[in-house]
């Protein structure tokens, strides 16, 4: 199995995703994507400084002030804001996967965190690819 399909595989089987960037309005990727996957079962922890509150559930400022475990990371930021939350990733014991939606990449913060033992996804949907392998 190649990295890539380790790390999709490990980010599919996950139970809670903290989705940066996520958005409190319908209509945007960023709350259509992480609605999805609500749907489908996984934990979804929203992280935006600019809601108090997203899908009912306490939005955090940034991931380092996430309190809960968290499996996955879903970025939903631009290219050059992904450095700075892989190092909160990385600072964190619990996160298995960084995941950077469709158009968004970094592959020096990509290679920081596979050197800190991270699974890496970078520009590839979450929403396409559990629905590829859910039928």
């Amino acid at each position: 199995m190649s990295t890539d399909e380790e790390a999709i595989e490990t980010a599919l089987a996950a139970d809670v995703v903290a989705v940066v960037g996520c958005s409190s309005t319908p209509g945007k990727d960023a709350h259509e994507i992480p609605s999805y996957l609500r749907e489908h079962g996984y934990e979804v922890v929203p992280v935006n400084p600019y809601a108090d509150e997203i899908f009912g559930r306490q939005s955090y400022d940034s991931l380092a002030a996430v309190e809960e475990s968290v499996d996955v990371v879903d970025v939903f930021r631009p290219s050059d804001e992904v450095a700075g939350i892989v190092e909160q990733a990385i600072d964190r014991d619990d996160v298995d996967v960084i995941w950077t939606q469709l158009g968004i990449e970094d592959d020096e913060a990509a290679e920081r965190a596979r050197s800190a033992g991270k699974l890496v996804v970078q520009d590839r949907c979450l929403k396409v690819e559990h629905g590829k392998r859910s039928g």
